[in-house]
């Protein structure tokens, strides 16, 4: 079992922190006007899907949902090593999200148009590529798209093709990428800048701190009733 850290010890790409930075509806819209290169006027986070324990899956969520001016939908994670099955995560997500917005009451035709974008702290396809883009299209027509207003986008901190890479997005991934020593330096840009004040509030916080304690515990005891259950674990790492 891994050595449990301190809040104080996190850096961004802990699901945790990352969370608890983009509850706020500035730093949200920051990060997605940087990965989808489009301006974005307003961000609403839902913060009951956010940060939640599920004890009847025994599952922790920690996944960002948020939507813009626009109504488009976005659900947002960070994953810092690779996981079987990312692609199918993905897939899961997007299901998500029409369910709730058929719930919603919905009609097919009023979708709304919804992006998953996950953070990866490797490479997802092994290309070397910043961006790896999805939508669906015809395998005998390339050019051919299936207009169904869904996108998956997986970033890659782990960048070859820099030159490819706008300046900000590039910055975003080096902070990301970084250790708790060096996500503390001057990146001289002003998003990270944001992000990084961001965090020394949350980790100012003794809310926050009690929060992210009560989670290590609560995973904590999932993984040793697994365990003793013989199950596989499927509580995610802090």
């Amino acid at each position: 079992m891994s050595q449990t850290k301190t809040l104080a010890e996190l850096t961004i790409k802990n699901n945790f922190l990352f969370s608890a930075v983009m509850l706020d509806p500035e730093n949200c819209r920051g990060l997605l006007e940087i990965v989808l290169g489009i301006p974005i006027d307003r961000v609403i986070v839902s913060r009951e899907q956010c940060l939640i324990y599920h004890p009847e899956y025994r599952s922790v969520r920690l996944d960002i949902y948020a939507k813009d001016s626009r109504n488009t939908h976005y659900n947002v994670e960070m994953q810092v090593s690779p996981k079987p099955a990312l692609t199918k995560r993905c897939r899961y997500y997007h299901s998500q999200m029409d369910m709730e917005l058929l719930h919603c009451g919905q009609d097919y035709q009023e979708l709304s148009d919804c992006f998953v974008i996950f953070v990866c702290d490797f490479d997802p396809f092994g290309k070397g590529r910043y961006l790896y883009t999805f939508e669906n299209c015809c395998m005998e027509e390339g050019e051919l798209k299936q207009e169904e207003g869904c996108r998956s986008v997986f970033l890659n901190t782990c960048v070859r093709n820099l030159e490819e890479v706008p300046a900000g997005l590039v910055n975003f991934l080096e902070f990301v990428k970084a250790d708790l020593a060096e996500s503390q330096r001057n990146f001289r840009d002003v998003y990270v800048t944001q992000l990084q004040d961001s965090i020394r509030l949350i980790k100012s916080s003794r809310e926050m701190e009690d929060k992210f304690m009560t989670l290590q515990e609560v995973i904590l005891d999932e993984r040793a009733e697994a365990k003793v259950e013989g199950r596989a674990e499927v509580i995610l790492e802090l």
